[in-house]
């Protein structure tokens, strides 16, 4: 395993993060949890020490099972990584969506990040992660309703009492990372980035690496798309959210399948999946500094882990780019 350094600080994380979204098994269809603890462990052997999950994953559930699988570790050997701001027990700030707990019971899930809503956020998790301290904390999606000052100002307080050790965001965009930042030390900003959604090279990218801070590259494998085991008529399990969403359409299945054969080759000839490939080509980009990858049993996570083992020459790595520049999905 690699490991890289976040932003200007000392933390450093596994190049491949475990994300424990699925883990919670909300909006996945359902989990099981020993597969899910089992992911994580195996991951660990593999060198994968850093977890990102967040509260409204499984609404507590996703950071109770990565409580339960890192147990049998020094806590010094673990990085932990939360969010808050995403509030399913209370309705305050924009509804974000509403959606369906793991019970099947209708829930609205509200983006809000005032002070004292953080504050419970982050005693809630420390009691389901069962530690007394965050290692990344993020706010999990922008808040319209609450100034970005009083938002960070209330991470910079649990930073000086020594619930956080730093500071981050997601979702956010450039202009929101630096002020943001005027307020406590903004180290990494967590974006979807994969080899379809690449937007964040226009102005984010560019804006990070000149701030040297870090982005943590969430969805890589596009949420399963770019693994090559989804083909046209791919059927989801109920509650899978992906059903609805536009890449999974039978036209963007059957447009990156044709993408993904033309990159089987160069996956034969390194003697690995082309999911690894995928994981390889992002975390070769620029300001990328972390994937995370998630997996809802141990052979996804032990796979996942071992992408790091690869490498890609400029000359590769150009080629990749080039097929991905005539990729085109419709909306």
């Amino acid at each position: 395993m690699q490991y890289r350094k976040i932003g200007n600080t000392d933390l450093e994380l596994s190049v491949i993060t475990f994300g424990a979204w699925a883990a919670g098994g909300w909006m996945w269809g359902g989990t099981e949890r020993k597969d899910s603890v089992d992911a994580i462990r195996k991951s660990y052997d593999e060198g994968v020490t850093s977890i990102d999950t967040a509260p409204i994953y499984g609404q507590g559930d996703s950071e109770e099972i990565v409580a339960e699988a890192v147990s049998v570790y020094s806590r010094d050997k673990v990085q932990l990584i939360t969010k808050y701001g995403m509030r399913w027990d209370l309705a305050k700030g924009t509804l974000a969506m509403k959606s369906k707990d793991n019970n099947g019971n209708d829930i609205d899930v509200y983006k809000y990040a005032g002070k004292e809503s953080i504050i419970k956020e982050c005693e809630d998790s420390l009691r389901r992660l069962k530690t007394d301290y965050i290692d990344l904390y993020q706010i999990h999606w922008p808040d319209v309703t609450t100034p970005i000052q009083e938002t960070m100002e209330a991470v910079a307080q649990l930073i000086k009492d020594g619930k956080v050790r730093h500071a981050g965001v997601c979702n956010y965009d450039a202009a929101q990372v630096k002020e943001a930042s005027q307020y406590v030390d903004i180290i990494s900003d967590q974006v979807p980035y994969s080899m379809v959604k690449r937007d964040i090279e226009a102005e984010l990218v560019p804006y990070v690496l000149d701030a040297g801070k870090s982005i943590l590259a969430y969805s890589p494998l596009e949420r399963g798309l770019l693994s090559g085991k989804m083909k046209p008529g791919y059927t989801f399990e109920e509650g899978d959210h992906r059903a609805n969403v536009y890449f999974f359409n039978d036209e963007n299945l059957a447009r990156t399948n044709q993408f993904l054969n033309k990159l089987r080759p160069m996956a034969a000839e390194k003697n690995s999946t082309l999911s690894q490939l995928v994981l390889r080509w992002t975390i070769e980009q620029p300001a990328i500094t972390i994937a995370l990858a998630g997996a809802r049993n141990a052979e996804q996570s032990v796979q996942n882990a071992k992408a790091v083992n690869l490498s890609l020459s400029k000359e590769e790595n150009a080629f990749i780019t080039a097929l991905l520049n005539d990729l085109v999905l419709v909306k």
